[in-house]
């Protein structure tokens, strides 16, 4: 399997100046790099692809030896292949009949990774392997930076990445060859339910609580964007209250990325079979606003839902559980949520009048009972079991 380990770094201050100068740098080749290709074709009708840009590397770095010829050949390189990866999903999406979305220039905040496409070729990982007590990585044009590896690695590391989160830096691992680590069988199966009350319900009748990180720091949020709209702009002041809206917003992404590996640990221990729904996330959290000639309908309340289902981390959750359920060797299956709320689970009538309230589910062809979800949540399973008995008999 291929599976990406994340470790915070500590880099000096001589070394976190250096990171910064590297990003700076690889930010200006992108955009140098977009802009060639908009002029070639604007003023000649030209195309330019990867190759060209790459082969044009050599004459700058030679033409800038303390700037862009400080760094590794290969990570600019990749970002030469970001470009044209933006490119081709650009035309990719024109193809499609979709919103176009041309590559944009990539503003200072909006350029904050790079990458190093082969262990040993401007960098290197465990690059002091004897040190007793610490990990660093090396880096061309930086150094040897110390990094706080928290969990062993496994398998071959292939790629390399540095990735700056506010005034913190990170290194990303791309392995190969990761080993499965199956947890032995229990034979039980569940099905889930996604929520925004709870984050989770089991077709068990167990309700994971969802923790609403974003609505619990709601107040700091709005107090610290108050205190950034008083800020001149352009000032040292805007610059560092912008510094601590951003670790806000990091720590909410980070507490939401804990819950969703703890919950996704407690489900893989516990189930051999994990039947999920098969949402579409970005359908479900489209604006209502619609247009001045056709506004949409209860704009603020679906704004107020949009929130709370961003803020649950869904997605976040269900791919943190794919990964998991993997290693462990368990057995994943989405299905289509359609109708699910509105269907008995002991005699199968579907209405929309069943659901009474959002947790209050009464059938009215035979009068069962329950709590909306987890009969929500026992439909998907049934209907991933079936999935699943088609599969194995085909």
């Amino acid at each position: 399997m291929r599976r990406s380990f994340k470790f915070l770094m500590r880099p000096t201050a001589g070394q976190a100046a250096a990171l910064a100068a590297c990003l700076e740098d690889h930010r200006e080749l992108y955009n140098a790099a977009l802009e060639h290709r908009r002029t070639a074709y604007r003023k000649a009708g030209t195309t330019v692809r990867y190759g060209d840009q790459s082969a044009d590397l050599k004459h700058i770095r030679a033409g800038d030896p303390g700037g862009q010829g400080r760094w590794s050949f290969s990570s600019q390189q990749a970002t030469l292949r970001r470009l044209d990866k933006a490119f081709k999903a650009f035309f990719a999406r024109v193809k499609a009949g979709r919103a176009p979305g041309f590559p944009r220039f990539k503003g200072r905040g909006r350029f904050d990774t790079v990458e190093w496409p082969k262990d040993g070729d401007g960098c290197r990982w465990d690059s002091q392997p004897d040190h007793p007590t610490a990990t660093y990585v090396r880096l061309q044009g930086v150094g040897h930076v110390r990094v706080h590896r928290h969990r062993r690695v496994s398998g071959t590391v292939k790629t390399i990445g540095i990735k700056r989160e506010g005034s913190r830096w990170y290194v990303l691992l791309s392995c190969d060859g990761v080993p499965a680590e199956p947890l032995p069988a229990t034979g039980a199966a569940v099905g889930l339910d996604m929520g925004v009350a709870s984050l989770v319900t089991t077709s068990g009748g167990e309700h994971l609580d969802n923790p609403r990180h974003l609505a619990s720091s709601a107040d700091r949020l709005t107090a610290a964007q108050q205190a950034l709209a008083r800020k001149k702009r352009g000032s040292k002041r805007r610059r560092k209250q912008v510094a601590r809206i951003a670790a806000l917003h990091a720590r909410v992404r980070r507490q939401r990325l804990d819950g969703a590996h703890k919950a996704a640990n407690a489900l893989v221990r516990g189930y051999d079979v994990i039947v999920h729904e098969d949402l579409k996330i970005a359908n479900m959290t489209r604006s209502a606003s619609g247009t001045v000639e056709a506004p949409g309908r209860n704009v603020a309340a679906k704004s107020g839902l949009n929130r709370s289902i961003l803020d649950a981390g869904w997605g976040v959750f269900l791919q943190v559980l794919a990964h998991k359920a993997e290693s462990a060797g368990r057995e994943l299956i989405a299905v289509d949520p359609a109708g699910t709320s509105r269907t008995c689970a002991r005699c199968g009538h579907r209405a929309r009048e069943n659901r009474t309230t959002q947790a209050g589910f009464a059938c009215t062809a035979c009068g069962h009972t329950a709590h909306a979800d987890v009969n929500a949540a026992v439909n998907i399973l049934r209907a991933g079991l079936a999935l699943r008995r088609a599969a194995q008999a085909a």
